[in-house]
């Protein structure tokens, strides 16, 4: 594997993970994937290891499709916040492993950003990786899922409480860590108070200042 930069994203539902990332990759010129996307690549090529072999055998350059692919995912996936009701994933061991496997693939190309996903851990022995945890209080959360989503405060919380429950689940089964442990990060950030461009621009000069 190429020594690329790969940053993860985790967040706190409601810290604005997905514009950061986004304002992120612009910053660094990198491509950001998420779970949309991944659904989407799964979905596009039929991906399992077998099937992975088979297009990486492929006399042509298989990476272009992936490329060609993301480009006309990224329009849909990249829509406003408020058009994306979060929808959880319903997922396998075995759907895991493929999704681990994209994301490998992805990581042999080019530098990228994961957002989500357990990237944090898939990544973890990863010399190129940077790993982040977005939080923030929940008067914070709850007053931008609120605006965003224009419901009220009540189900702002209860939207909240289900999706961080949601995600825990998902990272507790496919990982065994909590995604709220710091141990597993090397940046976690308060993001109340700060501006998107702000958290985006710390996470920039940190990874710069890394290296």
């Amino acid at each position: 594997m190429k020594n690329n930069t790969i940053i993860t994203i985790s967040r706190e539902f409601g810290t604005g993970g997905r514009q950061i990332a986004n304002l992120l990759g612009e910053m660094l010129g990198i491509k950001v994937y998420d779970r949309k996307l991944l659904e989407g690549l799964k979905e596009q090529y039929n991906l399992t290891q077998e099937e992975m072999d088979k297009i990486k055998a492929r006399k042509d350059n298989w990476w272009t499709h992936f490329v060609e692919f993301y480009q006309q995912a990224t329009a849909w996936s990249n829509r406003p916040y408020y058009e994306l009701p979060y929808v959880p994933a319903v997922t396998s061991q075995l759907l895991y492993n493929e999704e681990e496997l994209i994301l490998k693939a992805l990581a042999e190309q080019e530098s990228c950003i994961i957002l989500g996903r357990t990237g944090f851990h898939i990544f973890r022995d990863y010399p190129g990786a940077f790993r982040v945890f977005l939080m923030a209080d929940m008067s914070f959360r709850r007053d931008k899922v609120a605006r965003r989503l224009n419901i009220n405060e009540g189900n702002a919380d209860v939207l909240i409480k289900k999706v961080d429950e949601e995600r825990e689940n998902f990272t507790q089964t496919f990982s065994g860590k909590s995604r709220s442990d710091a141990h597993n990060y090397d940046l976690a950030i308060n993001v109340a108070g700060m501006e998107p461009q702000e958290v985006a621009k710390l996470i920039a000069a940190c990874i710069r200042q890394r290296k």
